[in-house]
């Protein structure tokens, strides 16, 4: 039985073999079109290129040189009084009159405060009655005992008697050195009502009005003096800058103090003590130092950033801190070579100091490193010095770029005073 195919059929099978065969044909034309639109572009981008690294970089530079670097260790602390006093009363009595205003400046000895004096005034007469009283016994005492004595020499009083009168005369001697005691601590209550100040300070809030009834054993006291001059500065470091403490501090360290946000230097003085242990919570130990404040710059508990000059680079290879960067491999600066154009050299940083960074190898002294427009850099570009800071860094920090390790570490090559360290 033989099939016969419909003449439709074979029209529409014609028609699809002519649309797949026309877009074949259109798909080679568009390839053929876009390689030779890509080769055109290629083309044109290498002179462009070329171009760009042709044109110049405008860069500012500064000079790598040997200085004298300071090393410093920063910490967080508080300004701290050296000393404190809530001025209480010693003796009791009502509050005749308050002498000082609060926030007064005073000296030693000022008087601060008046308790009725009448009472203590009172006890001091009576004290000294009693000693007039004794003094007189104790004369008469002595003048029988030389009586008893000149007629014992005569036959004409007894061992008995004589001893006595001797008795007599010594018990009286006491009761008078008694009663002088009597007498110093009546003046001594007397004193103590009025009330002075023990120190050089500055006054606070007054705890009590004129008026009322003030005890010895109040807990609030009359008010606080506060010493203000000099003043103690307490901070803490990490427990990994010891070694290195420790091998300075014989020669005498010094601090500077600063506002929290480190924009204001408010004194300067020296480390006077490192605490005798490190915090097990913290690892951290505490140190002290001591700061004049004659300008009432730094306030008690007032925060504040300590900076420890630990030591003194002397002739530290240092560039500027904005010149460091780092990369994949490191460290690195750029230098601008004698033909004017960028040359990457990988840096090994020992430190970072304020605007410094103190490097042990990769540049010499002498090399011109870009200290601006190194994003715009790369090994080979070209040039052109925008101005120039004459070793001066142009930010006044580190770049955030550098790593920790290299912002915390501290050399141990010389010392303050130049020696070579351990």
């Amino acid at each position: 039985m033989t099939s016969e195919v419909a003449p439709g059929r074979v029209e529409q099978a014609k028609s699809t073999r002519w649309v797949l065969a026309g877009a074949l044909v259109l798909a080679l034309g568009g390839a053929i079109i876009f390689t030779r639109a890509r080769k055109a572009a290629v083309a044109g981008a290498a002179p462009a290129e070329s171009a760009a690294l042709a044109r110049p970089v405008p860069v500012v530079v500064a000079q790598a040189s040997n200085r004298d670097v300071p090393v410093f260790l920063d910490g967080l602390g508080n300004a701290v009084p050296l000393v404190t006093v809530t001025v209480r009363p010693q003796v009791d009595g009502p509050l005749l009159s308050v002498q000082f205003q609060e926030g007064q400046q005073v000296k030693k000895g000022d008087l601060l405060a008046r308790i009725d004096p009448r009472p203590f005034a009172i006890q001091l007469h009576q004290a000294q009655a009693a000693l007039a009283r004794d003094q007189a016994q104790a004369k008469n005492a002595k003048v029988n005992f030389a009586r008893y004595t000149a007629l014992h020499e005569q036959g004409l009083a007894t061992q008995e008697q004589l001893d006595d009168q001797r008795a007599t005369a010594d018990q009286l001697a006491g009761t008078i050195k008694s009663d002088e005691a009597q007498i110093e601590n009546a003046q001594l209550q007397l004193a103590y009502t009025e009330v002075r100040s023990p120190v050089d300070g500055v006054t606070g809030v007054r705890q009590v009005d004129q008026g009322n009834v003030v005890h010895a054993s109040d807990a609030n006291g009359l008010v606080v003096v506060t010493q203000l001059d000099p003043m103690a500065i307490v901070f803490t470091l990490p427990q990994d800058n010891l070694p290195q403490i420790n091998r300075e501090i014989a020669g005498g360290l010094e601090i500077e103090a600063y506002s929290r946000d480190g924009d204001r230097l408010l004194g300067r003085g020296k480390l006077s003590l490192v605490d005798n242990q490190v915090s097990l919570t913290t690892a951290t130990v505490r140190l002290k130092g001591i700061v004049p404040n004659p300008d009432k710059a730094l306030w008690p508990n007032e925060f504040v950033r300590a900076r420890l000059l630990l030591a003194t680079r002397k002739g530290a290879l240092s560039v500027p801190a904005p010149a460091v960067q780092r990369g994949p491999q490191g460290t690195f600066v750029y230098v601008v070579l004698p033909d004017q154009t960028a040359a990457l050299r990988p840096v090994q940083v020992e430190t970072v100091q304020d605007q410094w960074a103190v490097l042990a190898k990769g540049v010499v002294a002498g090399d011109q490193v870009v200290v601006e427009g190194q994003n715009q850099l790369r090994p080979g570009a070209k040039v052109a010095l925008r101005s120039s800071v004459g070793g001066q860094a142009s930010g006044a920090s580190a770049p955030a770029n550098i790593g920790n390790d290299a912002q915390q570490s501290t050399p141990a090559a010389k010392g303050k005073h130049g020696g070579a360290q351990p």
